[in-house]
């Protein structure tokens, strides 16, 4: 097992799941998602405990499926209330799994594990995402990779150079020392660029040419989350790498759920404290967001075919990815022990 079964995944943004159920495997298991008529969100296992077709091709009957195969209607809480042949009594056998979901941050966040330790004051604190003063949008994108890959991606933005020459890619990402803080089972990587030239995307976002002291802290929150603290500041405005709302700052949100063991769900986004009035900049700095993660989605999947072609390789580790084989190593850690505790 890759992953860590009894923790909070996201299975959705709150703007894809509707009266029409959609299908999403999380962590291996095939998930059914709907909103009932009071808006509250279902998650169920996709199949039907008759003859295990995709509850999700099935028929909505107000808050209920029926089996689009044979017919057996299911209620919202998973019991079956109508047999195929509506005469038979219904077996209170007959029932199909429910997953805890809870709506938080703009998400719908699924636990795949025990539901009896499904505790929604665990879900990860994405606090920028619901804070005042703050906005919040982003997307989705399938990537064929492991997640872990992601997750290594995006503790190492030394790839931005590279990666991302014509946004937010700079020499200067590389020529800067990084500081590595393990504290429990949270990890950050930080960069502090004092006096530089900022890359197009941040001189755009800061409307102005100037000088800027650039940072990025990446935090991983387990069991498969980063959240990116990013921004500039101009020379002398007094930003510190401990506070610095002086100029434009942003978190991006990055939540990585394992589909399978070559597949990942990504949901990205970038928070925001400024113009968070302004709608339209707000769907270009989306789009323009959306270019960039395109822009890894190629390398990642790439990277990932390369594997499979090498299986006599291992992945290397160098001092610019610290960040990554600690989150690798407390992933390992956790899931390792749950199959203990198991």
């Amino acid at each position: 097992m890759t992953w860590i079964t009894n923790r909070w995944y996201v299975a959705a943004w709150d703007s894809e799941v509707d009266r029409t159920p959609i299908a999403r495997t999380i962590c291996g298991e095939p998930v059914m998602l709907y909103r009932k008529l009071d808006r509250s969100v279902v998650a169920m296992r996709d199949a039907c405990p008759h003859r295990l077709l995709p509850l999700s091709m099935g028929f909505k009957e107000g808050d209920s499926i029926r089996c689009r195969y044979h017919g057996l209607l299911i209620g919202p809480d998973g019991a079956a209330t109508e047999m195929p042949i509506k005469s038979e009594k219904v077996p209170k056998a007959v029932c199909a799994t429910l997953y805890p979901v809870v709506e938080k941050h703009r998400f719908v966040w699924v636990w795949i594990g025990e539901a009896a330790k499904a505790d929604p004051a665990t879900i990860p604190d994405f606090w920028p995402c619901s804070a005042p003063g703050w906005t919040f949008d982003g997307g989705y994108n399938h990537i064929a990779c492991d997640y872990r890959l992601v997750i290594d991606n995006l503790m190492d933005l030394s790839h931005e150079t590279y990666v991302h020459q014509g946004s937010i890619g700079q020499q200067e990402i590389n020529e800067t020392p990084i500081e590595t803080i393990v504290d429990g089972v949270a990890v950050r990587v930080q960069r502090w660029m004092p006096g530089i030239e900022p890359p197009p995307f941040w001189r755009d976002a800061l409307r102005t040419d100037c000088l800027v002291d650039r940072w990025q802290i990446c935090h991983f929150v387990e069991p498969s989350n980063v959240l990116i603290d990013v921004g500039v500041a101009p020379v002398g405005s007094g930003a510190t790498p401990d506070h610095h709302d002086q100029g434009v700052r942003g978190m991006v949100i990055d939540a990585m759920t394992p589909e399978t063991d070559g597949t990942t769900h990504y949901f990205w986004g970038m928070a925001r404290n400024f113009d968070i009035e302004d709608a339209g900049f707000t769907a270009r700095f989306k789009a323009q967001q959306g270019q960039v993660f395109d822009e890894d989605v190629a390398v990642l999947e790439a990277q990932q075919k390369s594997m499979t072609a090498n299986p006599d390789m291992k992945l290397r580790g160098y001092s610019i990815d610290q960040g990554s084989v600690r989150a690798r190593a407390i992933i390992t850690r956790l899931a390792s022990a749950e199959l203990v505790d198991g």
